[in-house]
């Protein structure tokens, strides 16, 4: 009931009641009417939760928990995990976790369950297929990607860059996304990397090392909040991409709080989808848990309500 309602009522009982002097009568009715609202209150946030855990189910593609099994719990496409042998031959990557650097822990290591460790930097590339677990759009396009991470990069990673996820059907630098550990700051930078095609963001050709951060299509945090024995959670979301217009925008999200984003420009992505593939744990070290992709850019209320979920994506996929 409207709070303005509720205090229209409350003010026409009062006088009814003032002209009888029965003030215990009117101490009760307010004391009901707290009631109510509080009340009323609980079950209009209670209906928030549910309409916002409903909205993140509809807009989801991909989830994997990582508990007691590699594949995704749910996918609109193949929910199965690959392995390949190196990032040459995704093509005729094989069904599994073909890898012994890559394993599930037992014993609730993960944010939520069990997790993916990755023990140390390897040549293989773990993959799920992109067709329609990344809900590709060749004209105004977004979407949302989310997952765990918990390892020291400052001690953990090996030299070198490390993108934890790397979504693209061809390589980093030509219809690309992904978020890295730099390689020689200390502490190591995190990025989000957002690289449309080569001939848009780059159509001099120039040299990669030659050009200046603000010519990179990357969002930057200079001091990011990982630790071992602590997760991270990690969010990207996109929208306005194959717009043919610059207005392409991108926010990289930490533990549900806004850390960097891209400013507009064209992003213009020509995907094959069926060679497009979502790599996780490239060059990686540490824990990686929970891998979700939604078909929309969350909003920022959303992206906290995601961080926040106390058994994670889990419970609203079975």
């Amino acid at each position: 009931m409207p709070v303005l309602v509720l205090g229209r009522v409350y003010l026409a009982y009062r006088r009814t009641v003032m002209m009888t002097s029965d003030m215990g009568l009117t101490n009760r009715f307010l004391i009901w009417l707290i009631l109510l609202l509080l009340l009323s209150g609980c079950a209009s946030r209670r209906k928030e939760k549910q309409t916002s855990h409903f909205a993140l189910r509809q807009a989801l593609t991909l989830h994997a928990g990582f508990d007691e099994q590699v594949d995704a719990d749910f996918a609109v496409g193949d929910p199965r995990i690959y392995t390949a042998a190196s990032m040459a031959h995704r093509e005729t990557a094989e069904l599994g976790l073909r890898t012994e650097n890559a394993v599930i822990p037992a014993e609730d290591k993960g944010r939520f369950g069990d997790a993916l460790r990755f023990v140390r930097k390897i040549d293989e590339v773990v993959l799920f297929r992109g067709k329609d677990n990344f809900s590709y759009q060749n004209q105004k396009w977004s979407g949302t990607v989310s997952f765990w991470l918990s390892l020291d990069p400052n001690r953990d990673l090996e030299p070198g860059f490390s993108d934890p996820i790397q979504i693209t059907p061809r390589k980093w630098n030509d219809g690309a996304m992904f978020v890295e550990f730099t390689k020689d700051e200390r502490p190591r930078h995190f990025r989000l990397g957002l690289y449309p095609d080569g001939a848009i963001w780059n159509p001099q050709n120039m040299n990669w090392n030659e050009m200046s951060l603000d010519e990179k299509p990357l969002a930057v945090v200079v001091n990011p909040p990982f630790s071992r024995g602590k997760w991270t959670h990690v969010a990207f979301t996109f929208q306005n991409f194959n717009t043919v217009k610059p207005d392409g925008i991108a926010k990289l999200y930490l533990n549900g709080e806004l850390a960097s984003e891209l400013s507009p420009r064209i992003q213009t992505y020509t995907w094959d989808i069926n060679r497009t593939d979502i790599m996780i744990g490239l060059s990686y070290v540490g824990l990686f848990d929970e891998l979700t992709l939604f078909n929309r850019a969350l909003a920022p209320l959303e992206i906290r309500t995601l961080y926040k979920l106390k058994n994670g994506m889990g419970p609203l996929v079975q």
